[in-house]
């Protein structure tokens, strides 16, 4: 743990990568599925929340998730912006604020330390965020502060990177068939990269550990959307 990337660099290498992920086509191309769970989520949350009134997207990147729901609900709600990248922010703000009436808002900093309302939210979305914790205090400590930020029938919407409990399968699955998938994404170079900034950069946690986990702190039920090898989206309830 000690050599992966610090917050600093994590936010130097996401401030020159906006356009990217400002693609409401691609996603994150390295995500399988991206752009479908961009549009399962924001389709999932429009439906259970007619009334949508305050969403809070932690590391949200150039605000993709926020762009497709407020293209679907009609409630103007308010959505507050977090993210380490302000170069992020401000992109994300730009394509928001004219979507809707309510009040669209950016955060710098880490979702876990941050000065935020408790019990404020109706939504939560985290896509491609929690990989970046370490150990199991700071997952426990972001599964906390994650369910006291939520309103009582709130939720959080989670879309990210997963390994396997199995060591046998996490090789299939991830070195193998995930590596095939870069591969004709673009080439072994590509991949080698890829594969190295993951290494570097996050620490993915099995799917079961996070569904046990989000129950243990506290959410009255979890369920999974959807899961392409080495990705998986899922959702609890406060």
């Amino acid at each position: 743990m000690q050599n992966k990337s610090t917050l600093q660099e994590i936010e130097e290498r996401f401030d020159k990568d906006v356009e990217r992920f400002s693609n409401l086509e691609t996603g994150q191309a390295t995500m399988l599925d991206s752009a479908f769970n961009l549009d399962l989520i924001t389709d999932c949350i429009q439906q259970h929340y007619p009334n949508l009134s305050s969403v809070l997207d932690i590391g949200c990147g150039a605000g993709n998730y926020d762009v497709k729901l407020l293209s679907r609900v009609t409630s103007n709600p308010s959505v507050h912006l977090l993210d380490l990248s302000q170069p992020m922010l401000d992109k994300a703000k730009e394509r928001v604020s004219p979507l809707t009436q309510g009040e669209v808002k950016t955060f710098k900093g880490d979702f876990r330390t941050v000065d935020l309302v408790e019990n404020n939210y109706d939504v939560i979305i985290a896509t491609a965020v929690l990989h970046h914790l370490r150990d199991d205090n700071d997952w426990e400590t972001a599964f906390v502060r994650l369910h006291r930020l939520l309103k009582p029938g709130g939720s959080i919407w989670i879309f990210d990177m997963i390994q396997q409990n199995t060591p046998k399968l996490q090789e299939i699955i991830y070195t193998q068939r995930y590596g095939n998938f870069l591969i004709h994404l673009k080439n072994e170079e590509y991949r080698d990269h890829v594969f190295a900034y993951i290494e570097k950069e996050d620490s993915p946690r099995p799917l079961v550990y996070q569904l046990n986990l989000l129950q243990q702190v506290g959410f009255r039920q979890v369920d999974v959307l959807h899961k392409n090898l080495c990705m998986a989206s899922y959702v609890a309830f406060k």
